[in-house]
C-alpha cells in the first residue's frame, strides 16, 4: 500500500516510524517530514494546511491511505476533502473535529450527553465573562475555543490572574479568532491521565492509558506547551476506572456523533482527570497526542496500518489490537524560549550516540537534515523515547539517552515519570450493633462526608442553608432574577432503571437521569431550575455509592444552574433487598408571570418540531428488561455497536441548553411536551387545547436501533412501543411554521415531525403514520 503521512513533528515521525514495520507497506511519504522521517519515508514539501495541494499529490501518487497527525487540518475538513475526490483518509470530518476546534461546541456536547465534566459555561461577551468569573469562589480554568496548539488552555492560581488571562485572549486577543470565544470552567483535582481509543463510527478500542506533562517546568510550572514528555501505561488508570471512562465519556461521545449524523472515525483522544467521584472529562482531541503518540506507537504490538484501515473501512471489531507487556517514557527536549519566540539554525549533537542505546528511540520533530548535520526547526526539537518493564527503569534509560544529546539552549523536564505512586486503599471500619441489626449510622455519616463537597459546589448566594440542616432554605431576593416569579415543582423517579445500574455497579449516571428528567419537566412549562432535593433509599447502604448518585446529581445540577439544596438518604432493610435502591428527585422552578406554558393560541397547522433523545431515558425498563433478558449487559449487538448496558444506561437528556437558544433568539414557542412515560398519546394532549390534536409522521425522524431490538425481542406492538417509550424523541415543541423555521436554523438536529389538526374527540388524539419498522 502506498500511505500519506501529514505533519511534520514527533508525533508523525512516530507515525510513519510503526507504518514503516507493516508488511504491507509499499511506499511511505510524510508531507512536509522533518529530519528523521527522512530516513524512513520520502518527505514532500507541501504545508499541512495546504490541503488542496495535499489532495492533488495524493492522486498523481495513487496514495491508498493518508494518515492525518496534526489537528488543524482535521478542522478543516481534510478528510471532508478527500472523501469528495474518491481517496480515503484516517481521521474524522471536520463536523466530528469540533470535538478539538471549538472547546465551546465540545462542553455543549459533554452537557448534552451526559458526559461528566467540569461545570463552566462559554462566552464571546469579554463583560460577561469577566463578570461570571468574578462569581466564581476560586480560581477558574480558561480555555480558548479555538485551536491554539494545545497552548489555549490556563489553570489560573489566583483571581487577578484569571482576569488578565481572560483580558488577553478575548480583548488584547494574543491567540486571534481561537480566543475570541472561551471557556470558563470550575478547576478539577486529581491525577490527570489520557485515554485515546481508535474509532470506526460505532466500535470503540482504548489505547494503553498515558500521561502527559503540559507545563514547562518541573512540578507543573510556568506556561502550558505542546507537550514535555509522558508515560505508559498510566498505573492511576486500573481496568476498572478505564472501563468507566469508556462506558461514561468515550463511548457516548461516539455514539452521540454518529446520532447526530457525523459518524467519529479516527483517534479519540480524552483528557481525563481522575477525581475522587471518578473520571471527568477536561478536553476532546480529535488525534493522536503528541508526545502521547511517542510512547504508545512503540508499546503497540499489532500492525498499526491495519488498525487504521480497519477504521476507516467501519470493521474495527474484527481487528486485535494488542500491546506489548512493557512500559514507556518520553522526554522532550525544547529549544531556548519555547513555548515563545525560540532560536533555530543550531546544530544537534550526539543524536547517534543516544540511538544506539538499548530499547531508545529518538523521534525528531524541530530538525532538518543538512550536509549530514542535524539542525534544530521548531519549539519541540526531540522526544526520546525508553522502552522497559516498568516506568521507573524507562525513564532512567531515556535520561541516559537524553545526557548524550546537546544543543545550545536545550531544556527539558527532569520529572517526567518521577514519584508514581499506587492508588490509596480505603480502610475498613468496624461495625457497630445497630449496623448488625441492619441500619448502618456510620455508613450514613460516611455517605454523607463523601458526597459533602459535591453538593456545596451547587450552592449559591441564594442558598441559606443546605445540607445537614433541617430544611434548605434560598432566598429569592438574593436570587432576584424576576419581578414576578412563578414557582414551578416536579417531582419523579428513574424507576427500575436503578437495578441496571445497580447490576452494572455504575450509579453516577442515574443522578444526572433523576435531575434531568425533572429538568424537563419544568421546563416544558416555561421554567428555569432554581434548586433540587433528592431522596435515595437502600436495602444496604454503602456509602461510596450514594456519595457517586449524589455527585451524579449535583453535576447535573450545576450543569443547569440549580442548587442541590438538600435530601434523604434511607437505609430501609426489611423494604429492599441487599444491593437495590431507589432515587426519587423534586425541582423548583421559576418562570416569570404571563410567560407560563402552554400558551393559549395554538391552532391547527403548527408545526410539532422533535428534540432527539439520547435513548431510553427514564421510562420503559420494566419492560426493557424482560424483552431483553437472557442478554448479557456486555454484548455488543452490531446495530448498537457497543455494550448493551452502555446503551441502557445512557443518561436522560436535559433540553434547557436548546431552549436557552430559542429564547434567547425570540423565538415564541407555544407548547412543550416532554416524551416520558406514556409516550407520544399520552405526553403531547398534556398541552393540547380542547379540540386540537396531533398528527405526527413517524418517517420522519430515524428511530434509535435500541428500540427496535427491544420490539423484536420482545414482540410488543409498534401502538405499545410509541405509548411505553420515546422512540427517539425525548422533547416535543409547537410552534407557528415561521417560528419553527426559525428555531431549525438555530438548532440543527430539531426536525419536524408533524402538525396540530382538528380533533372531533373519537379518533386518537395523537395519529402517528408512516412508521418504518
Amino acid at each position: 500500500m502506498r500511505v500519506l503521512v501529514i505533519g511534520s513533528g514527533g508525533r508523525e515521525h512516530a507515525l510513519a516510524w510503526k507504518l514503516a514495520q507493516s508488511p504491507r507497506l509499499e511506499r511511505l511519504f510524510v508531507a512536509p517530514g522533518n529530519g528523521g522521517t527522512v530516513a524512513i519515508a520520502e518527505n514532500v514539501p507541501i504545508a499541512p494546511s495546504d490541503i488542496p495541494a495535499l489532495r492533488l499529490f495524493a492522486q498523481k501518487e495513487h496514495i491508498d491511505l493518508t494518515v492525518v497527525g496534526p489537528e488543524a487540518p482535521l478542522v478543516a475538513g481534510l478528510v471532508d476533502d478527500f472523501a469528495a475526490a474518491g481517496l480515503r483518509a484516517f481521521g474524522p470530518v471536520a463536523s466530528a473535529a469540533r470535538l478539538e476546534g471549538s472547546k465551546a461546541f465540545a462542553k455543549r456536547f459533554a452537557q448534552e450527553e451526559g458526559i461528566p465534566t467540569a461545570v463552566g459555561a462559554t462566552f464571546r461577551d469579554y463583560e460577561a465573562a469577566l463578570a461570571y468569573l468574578r462569581e466564581q469562589e476560586g480560581p477558574p480554568v480558561i480555555k480558548a475555543s479555538g485551536l491554539a496548539a494545545g497552548k489555549g488552555v490556563t489553570v489560573c492560581a489566583t483571581r487577578e490572574e484569571a482576569e488578565a488571562v481572560l483580558h488577553r485572549l478575548m480583548v488584547e486577543r494574543a491567540l486571534g479568532p481561537a480566543g475570541a470565544e472561551v471557556v470558563i470552567e470550575e478547576r478539577l483535582e486529581g491525577e490527570e491521565v489520557s485515554l485515546l481509543a481508535f474509532c470506526d463510527g460505532r466500535t470503540v478500542v482504548p489505547m494503553l492509558p498515558a500521561r502527559d506533562y503540559k507545563r514547562l517546568a518541573d512540578g507543573d510550572r510556568g506556561p502550558n506547551t505542546g507537550g514535555m514528555g509522558g508515560y505508559a501505561p498510566s498505573p492511576y488508570l486500573p481496568p476498572e476506572v478505564q472501563e468507566e471512562a469508556m462506558a461514561r465519556i468515550l463511548r457516548p461521545a461516539v455514539e452521540g456523533m454518529r446520532r447526530r449524523g457525523t459518524p467519529y472515525v479516527g483517534v479519540l483522544y480524552a483528557g481525563l482527570m481522575l477525581t475522587p467521584h471518578g473520571p471527568r472529562l477536561l478536553e476532546f482531541n480529535c488525534r493522536f497526542g503528541d508526545p502521547e503518540a511517542q510512547v504508545l506507537l512503540p508499546l503497540l504490538e499489532s500492525d498499526l496500518l491495519e488498525i487504521l484501515l480497519a477504521c476507516v473501512e467501519g470493521r474495527l471489531e474484527e481487528v486485535e489490537v494488542r500491546w506489548k507487556q512493557a512500559a514507556a517514557a518520553c522526554v522532550v527536549l525544547a529549544a531556548p524560549g519555547y513555548p515563545g519566540s525560540y532560536l533555530t539554525g543550531e546544530e544537534i549533537e550526539g543524536i547517534e550516540e543516544a540511538a544506539r542505546l538499548p530499547e531508545v528511540t529518538l523521534f525528531h520533530a524541530g530538525t532538518r537534515k543538512e550536509n549530514g548535520r542535524f539542525l534544530t526547526t521548531g519549539g519541540r526539537v526531540l522526544a526520546v523515547t525508553a522502552l522497559s518493564s516498568d516506568i521507573a527503569q524507562a525513564r532512567r534509560r531515556a535520561y541516559e539517552a537524553v545526557r548524550r544529546i546537546r544543543f545550545p539552549g536545550m531544556h527539558y523536564r527532569r520529572d517526567i515519570g518521577e514519584g508514581l505512586r499506587s492508588q490509596p486503599r480505603a480502610e475498613k471500619r468496624p461495625a457497630g450493633a445497630y449496623a448488625a441489626a441492619g441500619v448502618d449510622i456510620a455508613a450514613g455519616n460516611r455517605a454523607v462526608e463523601l458526597m459533602r463537597e459535591a453538593v456545596a459546589r451547587t450552592y449559591t448566594p441564594a442558598v441559606l442553608a443546605g445540607l445537614g440542616a433541617f430544611g434548605g432554605l434560598f432566598s429569592l431576593k438574593a436570587w432576584g432574577r424576576a419581578d414576578r416569579p412563578i414557582l414551578v415543582a416536579s417531582t419523579d423517579g428513574v424507576g427500575t432503571k436503578t437495578l441496571l445500574a445497580a447490576a452494572l455497579g455504575r450509579y453516577e449516571s442515574i443522578g444526572h437521569d433523576i435531575v434531568n428528567h425533572c429538568v424537563n419537566d419544568i421546563l416544558v412549562q416555561g421554567a428555569r431550575p432554581l434548586f433540587f432535593l433528592d431522596y435515595i433509599a437502600f436495602g444496604q447502604l454503602r456509602p461510596e455509592q450514594a456519595a457517586a448518585i449524589v455527585a451524579g446529581c449535583a453535576e447535573a445540577c450545576r450543569a443547569v444552574g440549580a442548587a442541590l439544596l438538600g435530601g434523604e438518604t434511607a437505609e430501609m432493610p426489611g423494604v429492599y433487598r441487599p444491593g437495590a435502591f431507589d432515587l426519587v428527585g423534586t425541582m423548583v422552578g421559576w418562570v416569570e408571570e404571563g410567560e407560563t406554558l402552554p400558551r393559549r393560541d395554538i391552532r391547527p397547522g403548527d408545526v410539532c418540531l422533535g428534540l432527539p433523545s439520547s435513548g431510553l431515558h427514564t421510562n420503559g425498563y420494566s419492560l426493557a428488561r424482560r424483552a431483553l433478558a437472557g442478554l448479557p449487559w456486555e454484548t455488543v449487538l452490531p446495530e448498537l455497536g457497543r455494550p448493551l448496558g452502555d446503551v441502557l444506561l445512557t443518561p436522560h437528556r436535559a433540553y434547557l441548553n436548546e431552549i436557552e437558544v430559542l429564547w434567547a433568539a425570540g423565538v415564541r414557542i407555544l407548547a412543550m411536551a416532554h416524551i416520558t412515560g406514556g409516550g407520544f398519546p399520552e405526553n403531547i394532549p398534556r398541552v393540547l387545547p380542547e379540540g386540537l390534536g396531533v398528527h405526527l409522521d413517524g418517517s420522519s425522524w430515524e428511530v434509535p436501533a435500541i428500540f427496535r431490538l427491544i420490539q423484536r425481542r420482545g414482540r410488543v406492538s409498534e401502538e405499545e412501543m410509541y405509548r411505553v417509550f420515546n422512540m427517539g424523541i425525548g422533547l416535543v415543541l409547537l410552534l407557528s411554521p415561521e417560528e419553527a423555521e426559525r428555531a431549525c436554523r438555530l438548532l440543527p438536529e430539531a426536525r419536524p415531525i408533524g402538525q396540530v389538526v382538528w380533533w372531533d374527540g373519537k379518533a386518537p388524539r395523537v395519529r402517528i403514520t408512516g412508521v418504518q419498522p
